[in-house]
């Protein structure tokens, strides 16, 4: 899990960083945020040592943090804070106005040749640099027992922030910025908070790589259509609501569809791709109990006759021959643990139906999760 991580954040920064300083470069920005007085600041070539060393510090913090919640929680916040920077970078490009001078000391020859090849005097405001080693800190000190190991750390991570000015990297507003934004990025994202809206933050780091999208190419709209929607799901997610897409008697009204089809579409894509790759469509789960994914038409026609649906996907419309009977859409959120008071109200509907004499037909999008437990817990809670 911890490599998982850092990669996606490792693809994240490769991803957000090169193109907003590759648009930095192409626009030839010359907006510069470094005051009158910044030109006393000295320049010391050896401090591209703590100036380098943060990306090695980033990746080891992701195998030092072993629990759950603080590895999700340092995870989203560098996911956050790259992303959110990232949009400043492209909205308010900057530059660092000053050339270095060559290091004479054949190392730092290099390691500064190293850094010009892969970096370019942009991305300035916010420093990202002070905002990963707050975050490393916030990360790291809960982790590390011995004082005098944590005492090492903090001294540490105060040089490679001073090396953000000391080897003119950075300008002092770009430090405030990047505290600034650190600051929201550690509010954002709360320890104890991470299991429960897994799925909205990441609808919101996708709305904000649209965003950084619209920021960088033409036309804009499409970009921020597909962020606006992408940040209506994420709202939905975060506030449990299930009904959200108004799904009534298995189909979407026509401004449900106008505003997610990138959601909806994508939903119907994957259910397409489930079924081309040749998985049952249902399965017997007890007697008059069948579970599965959404069914086509010429699949519903294998259902027992007479049979009950319980639909429990909101993102798919349902088959028109299942909405003819019994049918009832009782929707829950997908990659979500359902509430309680949802699952009492699956399962008494479940045993209602089958109390009646009818086969029930439970069945999510794709099968895979949602419908397989309700079916599990129906099992356990009305058959033991």
């Amino acid at each position: 899990m911890q490599l998982l991580h850092l990669i996606l954040n490792a693809l994240l920064f490769g991803l957000c960083y090169t193109l907003t300083n590759h648009a930095a470069e192409s626009a030839q920005v010359q907006r510069t945020l470094a005051l009158a007085f910044e030109q006393a600041i000295p320049f010391l070539p050896w401090m591209i040592i703590p100036y380098a060393s943060s990306g090695p510090l980033l990746a080891w913090a992701f195998f030092k943090v072993r629990k759950g919640d603080a590895l999700r929680v340092y995870s989203r916040r560098l996911m956050l804070s790259t992303v959110a920077a990232s949009l400043v970078f492209a909205v308010f490009p900057a530059r660092f106005p000053a050339g270095r001078a060559v290091p004479d000391h054949g190392f730092l020859q290099l390691a500064y040749g190293l850094l010009d090849a892969s970096d370019r005097p942009y991305n300035q405001f916010p420093s990202l640099h002070i905002i990963y080693c707050i975050l490393l800190w916030l990360t790291l000190r809960p982790e590390i027992a011995r004082r005098a190991w944590r005492l090492a750390l903090a001294c540490w991570l105060l040089l490679v922030g001073a090396s953000t000015l000391l080897t003119w990297q950075h300008a002092v507003a770009d430090i405030a910025g990047g505290i600034a934004l650190a600051a929201v990025a550690c509010h954002a994202v709360r320890p104890g908070a991470t299991a429960r809206h897994s799925v909205a933050f990441y609808y919101v780091i996708m709305a904000g790589l649209a965003l950084l999208a619209a920021s960088l190419s033409a036309p804009v709209w499409p970009w921020l259509y597909l962020a606006a929607s992408l940040l209506l799901v994420a709202s939905a997610y975060a506030r449990r609501n299930a009904a959200f897409l108004r799904k009534h008697e298995g189909r979407h009204p026509a401004w449900v569809w106008l505003l997610f089809w990138p959601y909806l579409f994508g939903y119907a894509a994957t259910w397409m791709l489930v079924r081309w790759r040749g998985k049952p469509p249902f399965a017997m789960a007890a007697a008059g109990l069948w579970v599965g994914r959404r069914l086509s038409a010429g699949e519903a026609l294998q259902l027992p006759p007479g049979c009950s649906i319980i639909d429990l996907s909101a993102e798919l419309g349902e088959t028109e021959l299942l909405r003819r009977g019994h049918y009832r859409h009782l929707p829950l959120l997908d990659l979500q643990a359902p509430t309680r008071t949802q699952v009492r109200n699956i399962l008494a509907a479940i045993d209602a139906e089958r109390k009646q004499g009818r086969p029930v037909y439970l069945h999510c999008a794709m099968g895979y999760s949602r419908s397989l437990f309700i079916a599990r817990i129906y099992l356990n809670s009305y058959t033991s």
